[in-house]
């Protein structure tokens, strides 16, 4: 009896709506990159039909998408990197993103059996991929005239510190980008979900939702109850076994956490060889019976401990929820150290996965 997670379909369409609805003169990406921020990727993929097109990170999951009868656009985020990446971004009519000289020499050194949809990646302030604001013009001109390039070449860029409102980064990027961008006449993307929530000036031709697509926020401090959008993923488990222990007795590995009074504990099916943070600390809640409890003692590979002081009728086998709805994934998180993307992308393959919300 390990845990499940819980997907929601309907609220993943709910949240696609919403995207919609703060870009309404955009058109839209679904970013489903890293199986779907650990989602699922074809089942996202299947029940976002509504999207104007899809975008992940790398060529062969945009082929798997391909294989499987999905036949939106779709963006390949890193664009390719070898021959045979480039030679099935034609074969399957994916687009993709050029950001590096080499991908330029590939183009020059290949031929392709049909002209490949380039969006230029400008780096305007991330640093992390794309052509400098000095190197743009001399790529623009190679991508628009070589053969292998469908006509109409597009223009974006990725935004570092959209989660903050009071960066200035953002509007420094939005300035580099429309300086780089205006005298070209093209299609342009900036916004991810962060700059669709919080940055209106980014929201240009195309936007590209990520994380808000499964219920969280992208915004520091903020959870997506705040976004208006819905929890997807529920991870959820059950007790497994409920003890008594006398005062001072030491709980879990190396008894970080000592009993202050007698007190039943309990025990969840459910731990970091699931997906569940390692570093969670006591206190870290959980919903048991739809009411917070706390975690105590350290997260161990299958199991986690609660304090069951406060619930003094749960029973083996009652249903504890570790994140999702009623407890957001943001918030544990922020307990962890670390952010929602990587609790959902984290969750493991043992952990059985249910759809609801077809």
């Amino acid at each position: 009896m390990g845990p499940s997670a819980v997907i929601d379909l309907s609220a993943l369409r709910h949240n696609l709506q919403r995207a919609t609805e703060l870009a309404p003169e955009s058109r839209l990406y679904a970013v489903i990159k890293a199986n779907a921020y650990g989602h699922g990727l074809l089942r996202v993929a299947r029940a976002l039909e509504a999207a104007d097109a899809l975008a992940v990170a790398r060529v062969e999951e945009a082929v798997e998408l391909r294989k499987a009868g999905i036949d939106q656009p779709i963006l390949v985020l890193e664009g390719f990197f070898t021959s045979d990446e480039l030679k099935a971004a034609s074969h399957f009519q994916l687009e993709v993103a050029i950001q590096q000289p080499e991908q330029l020499e590939l183009l020059s050194t290949h031929t392709v059996s049909e002209p490949i949809t380039c969006w230029l990646k400008v780096d305007t302030g991330m640093h992390r991929l794309g052509f400098q604001p000095d190197a743009v013009d001399s790529a623009w001109a190679f991508l628009n005239s070589h053969p292998s390039v469908s006509k109409g070449v597009r223009v974006m860029t990725h935004l570092s510190s959209g989660d903050d409102l009071s960066d200035p980064a953002t509007q420094a990027q939005l300035s580099s980008f429309q300086r780089s961008s205006d005298r070209f006449n093209t299609g342009t993307s900036i916004a991810n979900s962060a700059g669709i929530i919080g940055w209106p000036g980014s929201r240009t031709d195309w936007v590209r939702p990520g994380i808000m697509l499964y219920g969280a926020s992208p915004m520091s401090g903020r959870t997506g109850l705040d976004e208006g959008l819905r929890p997807v993923m529920t991870l959820k488990s059950r007790i497994i076994a409920i003890n008594t222990f006398s005062k001072g007795s030491p709980i879990g590995y190396s008894g970080s956490w000592v009993c202050p009074e007698t007190m039943r504990v309990a025990v969840v099916a459910a731990g970091y060889g699931d997906g569940y943070p390692r570093h969670a600390p006591s206190d870290t809640p959980v919903l048991l019976n739809q009411k917070r409890v706390p975690l105590i003692g350290r997260v161990s590979m299958d199991m986690l401990n609660l304090d069951l002081r406060s619930q003094p009728d749960a029973q083996v086998g009652d249903e504890v929820i570790l994140w999702g709805e009623g407890l957001p994934a943001e918030e544990i998180a922020g307990r962890a150290g670390t952010i929602a993307y990587e609790l959902f992308c984290g969750v493991t393959q043992r952990v059985v996965f249910e759809e609801i919300g077809a």
